[in-house]
């Protein structure tokens, strides 16, 4: 399906966000297509996440990617995939208050559910930082499935300024079918709190689908050395069936 890529909007964001540089990714034709809002890693958006959101916007979706640092770099900033990037990316994840992150979230629900072109059932996708939110996103009524793939600091309780969240706790607000993907080799997320977010799953009585792989964190950026080919399609996969069981009801 040809697609728009070339479309971003800035979203007021309540309290002290100011406005929310989002990128709009959808089907060139006419119709209305669940909404997707997809958050990225601690990069914001990079050519990797554009061409991911692209390519789910071509399966039939109206994609939302907003900057997750809008406070504190300038409109359409893209860090690099370097040291000096990845620094940059985690000062502020750990930085930035968690209600601060699920404002933005609502911002952007709010935004997608009115949109003209949307039908009106959401779902949320993430990578990295961006899974975490995406699962924080889906505590939302409105959310009916999320993807969230190797998401960090879910297991730690770590997210946010002083480092302290509370998505574990919250879990028993999630209704939304979700589906969870990890590297078996990721150091970010070990063995250990993979057990723990599955176990938390498994005591709300959630409605998960669980895959492990055999990769390292960021296996479905495609660039550098730790893309995986293969597992992005089986993974991406994995997610349109969700999407498509879900959202086109």
């Amino acid at each position: 399906m040809i697609i728009r890529s070339d479309e971003a909007v800035d979203l007021p964001v309540e309290g002290a966000g100011g406005v929310m540089r989002t990128h709009l990714f959808r089907p060139a034709v006419p119709g209305r297509f669940p909404g997707i809002l997809f958050f990225s890693e601690i990069y914001q958006v990079t050519a990797p996440i554009r061409r991911l959101a692209a390519f789910v916007a071509g399966q039939g979706y109206l994609v939302a990617v907003p900057e997750v640092y809008h406070e504190y770099e300038a409109p359409g900033t893209a860090l690099r995939y370097d040291q000096d990037g990845t620094d940059r990316g985690n000062a502020l994840k750990f930085s930035k208050p968690v209600a601060a992150f699920d404002a933005d979230s609502a911002a952007a629900l709010a935004f997608l559910r009115k949109h003209p072109d949307c039908s009106g059932r959401l779902g949320t996708m993430g990578v990295c930082l961006g899974g975490h939110l995406a699962y924080r996103a889906a505590l939302n009524p409105d959310v009916s499935a999320a993807s969230c793939f190797y998401a960090t600091d879910i297991h730690s309780g770590t997210l946010g300024e002083n480092k302290t969240d509370n998505s574990l706790e919250r879990m028993d607000e999630l209704k939304a079918e979700t589906l969870f993907v990890w590297g078996r080799q990721d150091p970010h997320v070990p063995f250990a709190g993979r057990e723990r977010i599955r176990a938390r799953l498994e005591e709300v009585g959630a409605r998960y689908e669980w895959h492990e792989v055999n990769a390292p964190h960021a296996f479905l950026r495609d660039e550098g050395p730790r893309y995986d080919p293969a597992l992005f399609l089986q993974c991406v996969g994995l997610m349109l069936d969700l999407f498509g069981r879900a959202l086109r009801v």
